[in-house]
């Protein structure tokens, strides 16, 4: 199996400042990489346990994602990482275990985006597709998985501990929390009932991207390309 040379950063999810490679390259690899797992996660839940939903559609949408950013990666001569994931993805025994994957991977995925796009200020138009990328995984892969966990259980769904049991990261009780806040923000946002005290909330969060990602795929659908917008859709039918 081939191997990335910088394996470990890719899978680590985050910028390292100290890293001897280009902050860009670390930006747009570190993103595709986890595309890749992503899409191959459940590829693999389907060669595993057949074609079914949510797994088929969003699967189809993670091919969206990751060829949203390769031609970014093209642009600033940054090499494409390798695709080796398949065979490094052990599944769970269940559906429902699948599908809790499906919830820490995209908490996962929602962070990851909130920490590149702290490094892409200079430059907006790779700022501009880790947003939509953000919001799609919170407005739709996100829920999706969290019905599809609900779907197969019989106990009420914990989501910071399904996180906790599956994800290598740190715990996602803390982003969990944010996540229904920012929610419930988006909600008033796109229905205009947002109020003072709402608005006074939101910007007195010193996490911005995150939210911008949320807020941009709450309160916008128009503004997202026409590829992602189409995947979205497909995605909520």
């Amino acid at each position: 199996m081939e191997v990335n040379f910088d394996e470990e950063l890719l899978v680590g999810l985050r910028i390292d400042p100290n890293y001897d490679e280009d902050i860009l390259h670390q930006v747009l690899r570190i993103a595709v990489y986890d595309e890749y797992h992503a899409y191959n996660t459940y590829k693999k839940t389907i060669d595993t346990f057949g074609d079914m939903r949510p797994f088929s559609n969003i699967m189809q949408a993670e091919i969206t994602h990751y060829s949203a950013l390769i031609p970014l990666l093209q642009k600033y001569n940054v090499p494409v990482p390798i695709d080796n994931w398949y065979e490094k993805i052990e599944l769970p025994s269940t559906v429902l275990e699948c599908c809790e994957v499906g919830v820490a991977a995209e908490i996962d995925n929602i962070k990851m985006y909130d920490n590149l796009l702290l490094y892409t200020k200079d430059y907006p138009d790779i700022t501009d597709v880790l947003y939509r990328l953000q919001a799609a995984s919170y407005n739709n892969h996100l829920p999706t998985f969290r019905s599809c966990v609900k779907q197969y259980s019989t106990t009420p769904v914990n989501v910071a501990d399904i996180y906790s049991q599956y994800s290598s990261h740190d715990t996602g009780e803390d982003m969990m929390s944010k996540v229904n806040e920012f929610s419930e923000l988006a909600q008033k946002i796109s229905s205009g009932k947002m109020s003072q005290e709402d608005i006074v909330k939101l910007l007195g969060n010193t996490n911005m991207s995150f939210i911008g990602g949320i807020l941009l795929g709450g309160i916008g659908a128009g503004l997202a390309t026409s590829m992602l917008k189409n995947q979205d859709e497909k995605e909520e039918n």
